[in-house]
């Protein structure tokens, strides 16, 4: 059976030109448009495709958003790896649940959502991001995606050669701008026959990496 909206619940709304809108629903609050308001209690009880509209007539059509959308409207740092290459790194590191991960950055925390549902409430993900301001920003994201942070996520601020591991990890992922220079970590931180994955723009690093 489809589950109503509940508060704590994100929504996406959807208007007659195609434009998407995300937000968290929250006791006693509203989202404004430049034509009127919505007050959040309107979608409590409501099921997906339903339609709302604001207190000047202004229609949307209110769904919980894909994994897709959620990536693609949420804020960033660092330039987000997009869905579909996020799919591929899903598929060619065959995550599982229950996977020991290991990644290098973090990024706007992108790739983290999606490992995370890979790998389920019984994997774990190590994630290092030596910037600050992107690690703040990695977090929020995955909190707001969650609704809060998983138990199973450890985000180290920091580069990842500063860690200590001995192979403990199923798969290593690297999105950073010279993996060839951890590789040792890589290294260090697989079990026999784990993956190691790196995400890198140009054919210059995809030669030198290899």
């Amino acid at each position: 059976m489809a589950a109503e909206f509940e508060y704590g619940d994100r929504v996406q709304l959807t208007d007659s030109k195609g434009n998407l809108y995300s937000i968290t629903l929250i006791k006693d609050g509203e989202w404004h448009t430049h034509k009127g308001m919505i007050k959040h209690s309107e979608f409590i009880g409501l099921l997906e495709g339903s339609l709302v509209q604001t207190n000047a007539g202004l229609k949307f059509q209110v769904f919980r958003p894909l994994l897709s959308d959620f990536v693609l409207s949420m804020p960033r740092g660092a330039t987000i790896i997009y869905p579909k290459d996020s799919a591929v790194i899903v598929g060619f590191c065959d995550l599982f649940p229950g996977a020991q991960v290991l990644e290098a950055g973090a990024g706007s925390g992108a790739l983290s959502i999606s490992i995370l549902r890979a790998i389920g409430a019984s994997g774990r993900l190590t994630s290092y991001e030596e910037r600050p301001d992107f690690m703040e920003i990695a977090r929020s994201n995955v909190k707001n995606y969650f609704g809060d942070l998983p138990s199973n996520w450890d985000l180290k601020a920091g580069r990842v050669e500063s860690g200590e591991f001995s192979s403990v990890y199923d798969r290593v992922i690297f999105d950073m701008l010279a993996p060839w220079d951890v590789l040792q970590t890589a290294a260090q931180a697989l079990k026999p026959g784990g993956v190691l994955c790196c995400y890198v723009a140009t054919t210059t690093q995809l030669s030198r990496t290899a």
